[in-house]
């Protein structure tokens, strides 16, 4: 059995992933701020915003919107996006991608049959109104240039002092090789001996990115992750592969996309644009 699953990761890491696709998965009842999706941001609804972003990258072969809402399905459209149509019981935005990873594939590879192996789907949140498409190309990127090619990539970047303690800032620590060996809502790792306030001054904490790329076989088989305690506890979807055994390889850029979650963060988006 392991000579077995070695074969397999060997095989794994002389492909390449060919094509790329983003997904923005979306939905209007969220708890915190409903309708958010709709908000108005500078007379564009913060979805369309997400929409065009995404579009703007250079290495993705499509954008799709997934969501169990006929009103946002009708509005993409129009906008001239494709949408995938999900099930209203999914519990996360990587849960609902998933659910629609066949028909992602092929919206990569167009006419041609897609090879899940070589397909790379990046989750970009639907409430990320100033996402970067620069980013989303690193991680198409990433992708395409590390052998073996990794189950799962999302980006980090370095978090300043008073963020470090902040339960709402979630942290990445990180192997040395870049690998993220698990994700918290505390600050990771305790420095002992040491009091909090000057953690930071001896290592550095890695901000989460909350964009996910995900390798399209990886994400196929979504539903035969086990379940994770350790994602009930810190309420992190992330974890339920970290527990899985599955390698999830870090970029790091410069700092994150606001996502917006309050009424708050909603009127600092407005005042951005």
């Amino acid at each position: 059995m392991v000579q077995r699953s070695r074969r397999c990761n060997e095989a794994l890491g002389l492909m390449a992933i060919r094509k790329c696709v983003v997904a923005v998965p979306a939905r209007l009842q969220s708890s915190r701020l409903p309708n958010k999706v709709l908000a108005d941001i500078g007379g564009k609804p913060m979805i369309q915003r997400v929409l065009e972003r995404c579009r703007e990258a250079q290495r993705v072969e499509a954008v799709v919107l997934c969501t169990d809402s006929s009103e946002l399905k009708a509005l993409a459209e129009g906008w001239g996006f494709p949408v995938l149509m999900t099930a209203e019981s999914c519990n996360s935005g990587s849960e609902r991608i998933a659910s629609v990873a066949h028909p992602l594939m092929a919206l990569a590879w167009g006419e041609a049959a897609p090879v899940a192996e070589e397909t790379a789907v990046i989750n970009v949140q639907g409430d990320q109104p100033f996402i970067d498409p620069a980013v989303i190309d690193a991680m198409a990127e990433e992708f395409q240039s590390q052998a073996p090619v990794p189950a799962v990539v999302t980006p980090v970047y370095g978090l300043k002092p008073d963020s470090v303690h902040n339960p709402n800032v979630v942290k990445t620590l990180l192997a040395h090789d870049g690998r993220a060996l698990y994700f918290s809502r505390s600050a990771i790792p305790h420095v002992r001996d040491v009091a909090e306030a000057e953690w930071h001054q001896h290592t550095t904490y890695w901000g989460h990115v909350g964009m996910y790329g995900f390798r399209g076989d990886v994400l196929a088989a979504w539903d035969q992750l086990p379940a994770s305690p350790l994602e009930d506890l810190e309420r992190l979807e992330q974890l339920r592969l970290i527990e899985a055994g599955l390698t999830i390889a870090t970029f790091r850029v410069q700092g994150t996309s606001l996502s917006v979650d309050t009424a708050e963060q909603l009127e600092q988006a407005r005042a951005m644009v």
